[in-house]
């Protein structure tokens, strides 16, 4: 449901699949410096779907970045191949992290993009959430995503040296 104020439910996996493809073009098109992204291993989000490839392809400059925090990335060389070769191509404006030790601690699902946008999931096994444009929301959840980016660690190298 959309409302006056830019806020739309998400209730299926499908609407949040469709939300965070809109939310990808809007900040691409609209523009930002920073664009968080948040979930615990991105298993389930359209990463390596064409339209949103684009988007990104379209967003990136040298001064903006693109933040990823998860519990863990074993799931991205298999599930997102075509996200892994473009973070190869454009890993200087990527920062990825995971969650060190700690099992129980909350880690939200969302994508955040201030002051242009934000999806998050309140109940990813439900997929209960919103697509929202208002700031008071964004504050919060920069302030969310910055608590458990700290907790974080390095990881989700772009590329495996060998030898």
């Amino acid at each position: 449901m959309n409302d006056e104020s830019g806020h739309v439910d998400i209730t299926t996996r499908l609407e949040f699949h469709d939300a965070l493809r809109a939310a990808f073009k809007e900040f691409s098109h609209k523009g930002c410096r920073e664009v968080f992204l948040c979930d615990e291993d991105f298993a389930d989000w359209p990463l390596s779907d064409a339209p949103v490839l684009e988007a990104l392809t379209s967003w990136v400059l040298p001064h903006r970045k693109l933040f990823m925090v998860a519990r863990h990335f074993d799931e991205m060389p298999r599930k997102h191949a075509r996200f892994v070769e473009w973070r190869r191509t454009y890993a200087h404006v990527m920062e990825c992290k995971a969650l060190e030790d700690d099992e129980n601690a909350e880690l939200p699902c969302m994508l955040l993009a201030p002051p242009v946008v934000c999806v998050r999931l309140f109940d990813p096994l439900r997929y209960r959430g919103g697509l929202t444009h208002e700031n008071g929301d964004m504050i919060r959840n920069r302030e969310l995503f910055d608590a458990v980016s700290q907790r974080s660690v390095e990881s989700f190298p772009a590329s495996v040296l060998g030898l």
